[in-house]
């Protein structure tokens, strides 16, 4: 036990040296850009990997619980006024209520009939927002008031790369700790076998609704970070294609690994900003990757790196 909470830390401390030192290498709000968008979409996965990876589910529904976040803090910032700080709490607390509400029926399904069922939620979350134009703005999306910090609106790069690299780190450590606790024991035996796990006394559906709200309430988190950062938000955030992506994300990086997760979310969010220069064939390269990743590498990329390096020190 302690050797595994020695390299968590070890590990937290190499992923906090890493972000102190990549603003040295972005000299342009381009660049800024992209590794801020990375960190958002890390945060979901790190959550969403909680769900999938650890509790061996699946969900295709999570850019639903992305959306509500974000329209959550959109609405009460620039409707009625809300300082963004409160918003986004509040809204996060809807989400987690709701995915509790939502979690005790859908989590009965199991296999492709749970992928069908979190579809299905998301498809109801995307035609909501879709249709209360009132509210959201409806198909065209809705303007969103800047992250207040101490009556300090937040719009520089940099600070945003600081806030949202705190956010991720902070929810790193969450999850690994998570992860090492007994909580995260009886995920793993979840994943293993349901049946086995309730014999050993594990109660199955509290454990599985309990990490469906949490990753739903930090999808909601960088939901509200993301419409606060690009000061617009439009449905297309809760469709079914950006719940695709964050499933891959997850699942490319490796399932069952935090830092999986994340180095996911870093390829699939980069990697097709240095493919533009391919322009027809961008798509083609890009699925090409995958699939050969998913080929070479099918426990995924960090899961198949550390497998590789066990082998060769055994040899």
């Amino acid at each position: 036990m302690k050797r595994l909470a020695h390299a968590r830390t070890g590990s937290l401390l190499v992923l906090a040296l890493v972000m102190v030192l990549l603003p040295l290498l972005l000299d342009n709000p381009y660049r800024y850009d992209i590794v801020i968008r990375i960190g958002i979409n890390a945060i979901v996965c790190v959550g969403l990997n909680l769900f999938v990876g650890y509790a061996g589910q699946i969900s295709l529904g999570h850019a639903g619980f992305f959306a509500l976040g974000a329209y959550g803090s959109a609405i009460l910032t620039s409707q009625y006024s809300w300082p963004s700080l409160v918003a986004l709490p509040v809204s996060a607390l809807v989400v987690g209520v709701l995915a509790f509400v939502v979690a005790r029926p859908i989590l009965r399904l199991k296999g492709h009939y749970l992928a069908m069922g979190t579809l299905g939620m998301g498809v109801i979350i995307f035609l909501v927002i879709t249709h209360e134009t009132s509210l959201t703005g409806g198909p065209d999306g809705m303007p969103v008031p800047p992250l207040s910090i101490a009556g300090i609106d937040v719009y520089d790069e940099k600070t945003w790369y600081w806030i949202i690299a705190g956010v991720l780190l902070l929810n790193v450590w969450l999850a690994l700790n998570l992860v090492g606790s007994p909580i995260g024991r009886a995920l793993r035996a979840i994943h293993g076998s349901e049946p086995a796990a309730s014999v050993l006394g594990i109660n199955v559906a509290r454990y599985k609704a309990m990490v469906f709200v949490i990753s739903a309430v930090i999808a909601s988190v960088a939901g509200s970070l993301f419409t606060h950062y690009s000061g617009f938000i439009t449905p297309s955030e809760a469709g079914f294609l950006h719940s695709v992506e964050l499933i891959t994300m997850v699942v490319l990086g490796g399932m069952a690994s935090t830092y999986g997760a994340l180095v996911g979310a870093v390829i699939l969010t980069a990697l097709p900003q240095f493919l533009a220069v391919l322009h027809d064939y961008e798509m083609v390269v890009f699925g090409a990757v995958l699939m050969g990743t998913m080929i070479f590498m099918p426990k995924g990329i960090v899961p198949s790196i550390i497998d590789l390096l066990r082998r060769r020190r055994s040899s």
